[in-house]
């Protein structure tokens, strides 16, 4: 919402003194955000006068552009006689506009002025005369940005303000606007009406509401009118005859219209624009002629068609709420009218439009049919239904008092202004809620100043919201307004106390040193779009029954291509490697941690109502309604790992780093993984190792996998050759961490080295072995790593040699050597019964 200043001044009487920039900070204090404020034509400088062009002649050029070679008089102290021998009293001026004819009144920047841009205007020649001054358009004076020709005076306004006078001034400028940003439950502030009363509150100064007008009696006073939808729950309309549409728009409205963001088109069009921002109610105004029979409010039959004024054909839903007569639909109701009953410079006799309309219908309405515009952009958010009849009188007689007309005796008015609904409140409430002294004096005050209907009984307070104010329901809605209105300078800052053992839960710990080891690995974390689209996941060559098929599809997506949310982190991930390699940065080592949604068969939500707490058992089906939630943890790697150095060559990411990440997040929480050799896609079949840890019961649980990724998913993908990634369950991993509580003491005793060599399969993977060799060495192995693989001549065909350093010890005492040799002897023991292992002889 724009508002000019000038504009709001003109509403309510501010304290002498007050500044835009204190305006702009009270509304801010109750809520209104002002983005900025804006000036408006204060970078003019130097003489910009009225004049009056007194003939012109019209010179084709050979450029196919024709100009305009006026003559101008800008009165007696500005006209020239001497410099421009063309011109014998006033100036020669050119212009390549075409919008104005003899005797039209213009504003003229005369040599010496300065225009935004830094553009100062001289006498000139141009076009084979010499040019003193320019005749101005809105955008070159910077009060608009209408360049589709000069500025034409209304002649009343700028015959009593006289040739030569300053035409800034009676164009209203210089002025500032606040540009808000108006909250969906404070749409009465989409009015210059609802913001003048803010302001009147906020400094404490009386309000004059001229729109406090309550709604007559149904009657069919007017232009006859038919309800047939309870989306509609107010119509009124009144008839004003014999109107000049071609009578100008006065210039103050043209100037408030422009400066809050609209365009002025005609002056029966501008008026039902101009009382729409300042009442916050839209107006519709249609040509009384060309209706045919009464006007009917009813829904679109399916299939029917309606051009609107922009000239469009459009079909209709059911959905639609339509205004019709006779002849059929005649425009959609409260997004746009019909080009059948469009004003024009012919009408004669208006029939205006005041309606309440159901918000919701408005909204799915202009959605559906791409039309938003300020009228729906209101309806949407609800509109004060007590200011219809209001805002039909400004409209009829601003149209008698600029366009001659009179207004027709009587009104429509089909419907009734609801009962606001009551509410009863302890008068200590808000202090209580807000959590600072705020005297029942102060509670008074505000609602008072809100227009609320008070009654007092004691501590009670029976409370009946003004008719703009649907927000106001539940005792907490008057707990808020208490606390805008005075501000939050009135709460008291008060640090809470940390209770003892209070802090970070386990899981909350864990996550924080998985993710700290991970960053401090080399790897760095990024936040992608929850976002996908099924090519996202088809490009992954997954299996038709993966579960990262289970799409969920939103309701409202930002994009067409991306209307699902991601079932995997792969593809954010997938994308940013493609987004950091397209701008030179060719090693990357990226990881995310976040939610995926699992859709599939799941119930309907349920719709509580909202008027109270929802039930246990709503409760339960809200949960069982929502997809599966899994939060993950992903890495995607490409490049190099470590650059090319002085002392050696770079080394290239491989599975290994892969596997690093996910170890390191295992390791953080005191977990080990287990590795095994397995085909997921979309990692390669040869180098994609499963994930997994043991639960509290020894069962083993699997977290994810990692490796190299497949090339037809590389190249699908469009990321570097030979790209690794992981992706685990960090739910799971966080579950199965140990929950800490037990401090083992470090050992002081030596510990014993022990190295065994196996000739195992090619098909025994090395993870099967170390975990046998570990079962088999019983409670003194402290730690067992794989140091060597081979395989040649020595081994045989089809045979692996796989080394392993076993470190053996006691917290209690020196192990002796035989009793390493004893716990070594069983690992192999254990590695050749189950696996069928030959100890290797050194």
């Amino acid at each position: 919402m724009k508002a000019p200043i000038s504009w709001l001044r003109s509403l309510v009487e501010l304290p002498h003194g007050v500044t835009t920039q204190q305006l702009a900070d009270a509304f801010t204090r109750t809520g209104l955000q002002v983005e900025h404020i804006e000036l408006m034509g204060n970078q003019v400088t130097g003489p910009v006068v009225v004049g009056r062009v007194v003939s012109f002649v019209e010179e084709p050029q050979k450029n196919g552009k024709t100009i305009r070679w006026c003559h101008v008089d800008c009165g007696e102290q500005f006209n020239i006689t001497d410099e421009n021998p063309d011109v014998t009293d006033g100036r020669g001026i050119i212009c390549g506009a075409d919008n104005f004819a003899q005797g039209d009144y213009v504003v003229v920047a005369l040599p010496g002025a300065e225009l935004p841009g830094g553009f100062k205007i001289s006498s000139r020649r141009t076009y084979g005369h010499v040019s003193d001054g320019m005749i101005c358009a809105a955008d070159e004076l910077g009060i608009g940005e209408d360049h589709t020709g000069i500025i034409v005076l209304p002649a009343n306004e700028a015959s009593r303000a006289g040739l030569g006078s300053e035409a800034m001034a009676l164009l209203g400028v210089p002025d500032e606007i606040l540009d808000i940003d108006v909250t969906p439950d404070m749409s009465y502030c989409l009015s210059m009406r609802g913001l003048s009363r803010e302001a009147a509150q906020a400094f404490d100064v009386p309000y004059n509401d001229i729109y406090s007008r309550r709604v007559p009696e149904p009657s069919q006073g007017a232009y006859p009118v038919r309800v047939e939808s309870d989306d509609c729950e107010l119509f009124v309309d009144l008839v004003v005859h014999d109107i000049n549409a071609l009578a100008p728009t006065p210039t103050w409205m043209r100037h408030r219209l422009e400066a809050s963001g609209m365009r002025s088109i005609s002056l029966p069009v501008d008026i039902t624009n101009y009382v729409m921002l300042e009442s916050g109610q839209p107006l519709h105004a249609y040509d009384a002629d060309q209706l045919l029979g009464p006007i009917v409010v009813r829904k679109a039959h399916q299939g029917e068609r309606l051009t609107t004024l922009d000239s469009v054909d459009r079909e209709l839903s059911a959905e639609d709420l339509l205004i019709t007569d006779d002849s059929g639909p005649i425009g959609l109701a409260g997004v746009m009218g019909g080009l059948n009953t469009e004003l024009s410079d012919s009408t004669r006799n208006v029939v205006i439009e005041a309606a309440h309309f159901s918000p919701g219908t408005i909204g799915r309405t202009y959605r559906l049919h791409k039309l938003p515009s300020e009228a729906s952009k209101r309806f949407e958010r609800d509109t004060d239904i007590g200011v219809c009849c209001a805002a039909a009188r400004m409209a009829a007689r601003l149209l008698v008092e600029l366009a001659g007309g009179t207004i027709a005796d009587g009104a429509t008015v089909v419907g009734r202004v609801p009962q606001m609904p009551g509410q009863s409140i302890d008068i200590g409430l808000p202090a209580r809620i807000l959590g600072a002294r705020i005297e029942p004096d102060q509670v008074l005050s505000v609602f008072k100043g809100s227009d609320i209907e008070v009654t007092r009984r004691g501590e009670r307070l029976s409370l009946v919201p003004p008719t703009w104010r649907t927000d106001l329901v539940d005792p907490y809605d008057y707990v808020e307004e208490v606390g805008r209105k005075l501000s939050l300078e009135v709460v008291n800052a008060v640090v809470p106390r940390a209770e003892a053992g209070q802090g970070l839960t386990a899981v909350q710990k864990s996550r924080r040193a998985v993710l700290n080891a991970i960053a401090e690995a080399g790897f760095v974390e990024v936040v992608t779009l929850p976002f996908v689209g099924t090519d996202d996941i088809d490009r992954l060559g997954l299996p038709a029954q993966a579960d990262q098929h289970r799409l969920v599809k939103l309701a409202n997506p930002l994009s067409d291509a991306q209307p699902y949310v991601r079932t995997t982190l792969l593809p954010g991930l997938f994308a940013a490697i493609n987004r950091n390699t397209s701008r030179g940065m060719d090693d990357v080592a990226l990881f995310e941690q976040g939610s995926v949604f699992l859709g599939g068969e799941l119930p309907p939500a349920p719709m509580p109502d909202v008027s109270h707490r929802p039930s246990d058992a709503e409760i339960d089906a809200l949960l069982n309604s929502l997809p599966d939630q899994p939060h993950m943890l992903s890495a995607v790697l490409a490049g190099n790992w470590l650059p090319a150095r002085w002392n050696g060559p770079a080394e290239p990411v491989d599975w290994t780093h892969a596997v690093l990440f996910a170890q390191t997040a295992a390791d953080a929480v005191g977990l080990r993984l287990i590795r095994s050799q397995a085909e997921i896609m979309p990692w390669h079949p040869g180098r994609c190792a499963e994930l997994s840890i043991r639960n509290s019961d020894g069962d083993l649980v699997s977290l994810g996998a990692a490796g190299e990724l497949h090339p037809r998913v590389i190249e699908a993908c469009g990321l570097p050759a030979r790209s690794c990634a992981v992706e685990i369950n960090l739910d799971v991993l966080l579950a199965n961490a140990p929950t800490g509580g037990e401090v083992h003491e470090l050992s002081p005793y030596p510990l014993t080295k022990e190295d065994v060599a196996l000739i195992v399969d090619d098909t025994v993977a090395a993870a099967d072995v170390e975990e046998v060799l570990r079962t088999g060495a019983g409670p003194l192995l402290e730690s067992i790593a794989l140091f060597d693989i081979y395989s040649g001549e020595q081994t045989g065909q089809g045979k692996k040699s796989l080394a392993f350093s076993l470190r053996f010890g006691s917290p209690e005492r020196t192990l002796t050597q035989s009793e390493a040799a004893q716990a070594r002897d069983n690992a192999l023991a254990a590695a050749v019964s189950e696996l069928g292992a030959q100890a290797r002889q050194a």
